[in-house]
């Protein structure tokens, strides 16, 4: 079966692409009977606290509008009703708290019917929570998604919340998500206690529609591990709005020749390729406090003036250790996102000509190793000494045929969105591959990409935008002055005319025979290295 709040543009910007409007809110059932909730318990628990970290602290729209967390053993409890995701950390930490201290070793008595009980209460619990609380009124999804975890047998679990639900009321149940944890068993009679009884090759075979009708039921197997309970929990965080596709992928109209002086009336219809967009990583400018090398150009917030304290004072370089040599066919361009940085051999001016010709030796055969072994550099950025960080930011060093590297930020763990890719072995019909083939037929093709030939229309924009703002400001003060003119202030005289004060430029000083030439522009901006490279050398560390 299928398997904080940050003010500013910035986070709706990220978001623009996918709408996130259709979030369902999340119901998360927990199977803690023992005994093998002591072995998946601090596994869950751990996935539950790193991924309401996340969640909790996302920008822009809600992602998990709504959450709650039932336990299920000999009993049913509530752990949490209905509450929001974003900023409330506390109250979602106190509950993995709270799951985490049920009882790990007990009897064993299982009751199957309670997380039948448990799928019918949280239905209602969400049906009184639309009702009386005002929050409700800004939920889109009129409907939940249900994610039962167990370690019993995901098939056994999976039919007999069938059975169970077949002839309740499941409008507002949009899908179930049965979940098995699977736990390696190392004394077989613990199978022998647990293992429900086996549903007979018939009942298996029935379908699903004869017993739950309007719902989605899937079931997902996945292993015991922290990794593997996030990317479940993470599932959440993907757009879930399918009622329409979100893209569009126009190719032009097979036979027909592209000429750009044809009118659009009288163009082919172009052949349509309907699409959904998913994320793969969740945007660290989605995040508070994420140090960040490559996404400092992102934000106005990038390029506050520094204050006085700091504006005598030169910026230490950025220093990048590199951690690990990787095969560049075997970085993903999946995990590579943010904007690239060029990094070249620097030109400090302070730096004496012995030293910068030596730098740019070292740097010209560093270049030249990746470049001949095929090679990419995993590196890291080194915190700030003093700033008291203990976050890093991971890059990839990628070679290139002038002097010169690229420098791209990559994914990490904590930002990876679970991504199931599908693979055929298949072929496509012949008759679709012959129209896809004749559609590409028809597109100029060019050896080398050119971005010169490309315009964007941003000039004509930026200019229509600056005149309109600078015409709208010049009225309103215009206004503002003639407001003035119009009520003088009791007991003056009104002024007859503008009066212009002249004030004569002061003298130079003459210039002293020991100072400094002027900066130029370019002495600006290589007074210091901006970034430094680590290489480890055995003893030392060989700065580039």
């Amino acid at each position: 079966m299928s398997g904080r709040n940050r003010s500013g543009p910035l986070a709706s910007q990220v978001c623009c692409a996918l709408s996130f409007c259709r979030q369902p809110p999340r119901v998360l059932i927990v199977d803690t009977s023992p005994p093998w909730w002591s072995e998946t318990c601090s596994v869950l628990c751990e996935a539950l606290e790193n991924f309401f970290s996340l969640a909790s602290a996302l920008g822009g729209p809600s992602r998990v509008p709504l959450l709650s967390l039932y336990a299920v053993n000999l009993q049913l409890e509530c752990l949490l009703p209905f509450v929001q995701v974003k900023s409330n950390l506390v109250r979602l930490h106190s509950c993995v708290e709270e799951l985490r201290s049920l009882p790990k070793e007990g009897c064993i008595r299982p009751r199957p019917e309670l997380l039948k009980q448990a799928v019918l209460d949280s239905l209602q619990q969400f049906k009184h929570y639309v009702h009386l609380s005002s929050l409700g009124n800004d939920l889109k999804s009129s409907s939940i998604e249900v994610t039962v975890m167990s370690s019993k047998p995901g098939q056994a679990v999976l039919r007999q919340l069938e059975q169970g639900l077949k002839d309740s009321d499941l409008v507002s149940l949009r899908r179930l998500l049965v979940v098995h944890i699977v736990v390696e068993q190392n004394l077989p009679e613990r199978e022998l206690v647990w293992s429900p009884e086996p549903c007979s090759t018939k009942h298996m075979d029935e379908p699903e529609e004869d017993l739950m009708l309007g719902a989605e039921i899937d079931l997902q197997l996945v292993e015991n591990s922290v990794v593997a309970v996030e990317n479940v929990l993470k599932a959440w965080l993907h757009d879930q709005a399918g009622e329409r596709e979100q893209l569009q992928l126009l190719l032009p109209a097979p036979g027909q020749a592209l000429n750009p002086k044809t009118k659009p009336s009288h163009r082919p219809n172009p052949v349509c390729i309907k699409c959904d967009m998913q994320e793969r990583l969740v945007s660290p400018a989605l995040l508070p406090g994420t140090p960040d090398l490559v996404g400092k150009t992102e934000s106005v917030r990038d390029f506050q003036p520094p204050s006085k304290s700091q504006s005598n004072q030169n910026p230490l370089p950025q220093r990048l250790r590199i951690v690990k040599a990787l095969r560049a066919d075997g970085v993903c361009q999946s995990v590579l996102y943010g904007l690239p940085m060029i990094i070249r051999p620097t030109t400090c001016w302070q730096l004496d000509w012995d030293e910068m010709e030596k730098n740019h030796q070292t740097f010209h055969a560093l270049c030249h190793t990746l470049r001949t072994r095929d090679w990419s550099l995993l590196v890291r950025l080194e915190p700030e000494f003093g700033s008291g960080s203990s976050m890093f930011s991971y890059y990839i060093l990628q070679s290139s045929a002038s002097l010169s590297l690229l420098l791209k930020p990559i994914l990490t763990r904590e930002l990876m969105l679970p991504c199931n890719l599908p693979t055929t072995n298949e072929d496509p019909p012949l008759n679709t591959l012959t129209v896809v083939q004749r559609c590409l037929e028809q597109l100029e093709e060019d050896p080398v990409f050119n971005p010169l030939c490309l315009h964007a229309n941003l000039y004509p924009q930026l200019k229509m935008r600056g005149l309109v703002s600078r015409s709208y400001g010049s009225h309103s003060q215009n206004q503002g002055r003639g407001q003035r003119r119009e009520r003088p202030a009791e007991g003056s005289t009104p002024r007859q005319g503008r009066v212009r004060a002249t004030v004569a430029p002061l003298a130079s000083a003459p210039p002293s025979k020991m100072s400094r030439p002027p900066l130029t522009l370019s002495h600006s901006r290589a007074y210091a290295p901006s970034l430094c490279l680590l290489v480890d050398d055995g003893d030392n560390d060989s700065p580039i």
